[in-house]
């Protein structure tokens, strides 16, 4: 028998390229969180950031061509940390937000727990 690792938290996916939706996923699950649930489009993310729970959500900042802000307003009023991840650096960042925490893609496992250790300690209140 062997013992698995609890999860460490439920994560919302958002990431409009599947392939790497699919790799964060499996950084996720080698960190040890769940996945809550994953969106490929802004209206399934604004859907899924009202009404499922999760502790931490990870944000393309760029989603098939529309910017995330409403998504994060939606998170941040729900009182939940979040991350962006962008190929843009923090100058692509919505403006209201370039105070967030943001990964740069391509990102390594270990920046992604890094980055969900600081978001989660720093939970806004």
């Amino acid at each position: 028998m062997t013992a698995t690792r609890p999860p460490r938290g439920s994560v919302l996916l958002v990431e409009d390229e599947v392939m790497i939706r699919m790799m964060v996923a499996d950084m996720l699950e080698e960190l040890g969180y769940t996945v809550a649930a994953e969106a490929g489009e802004i209206n399934e993310a604004i859907r899924l950031a009202q009404t499922i729970y999760y502790d931490l959500a990870i944000l393309d900042v760029n989603v098939n061509g529309k910017v995330i802000s409403p998504v994060a307003d939606l998170i941040k009023a729900r009182n939940r940390p979040f991350i962006f991840a962008t190929g843009y650096g923090s100058s692509g960042l919505p403006e209201e937000y370039r105070d967030r925490p943001a990964l740069q893609k391509p990102f390594q496992v270990e920046t992604l727990g890094k980055a969900i250790d600081s978001a989660l300690r720093g939970t806004q209140a």
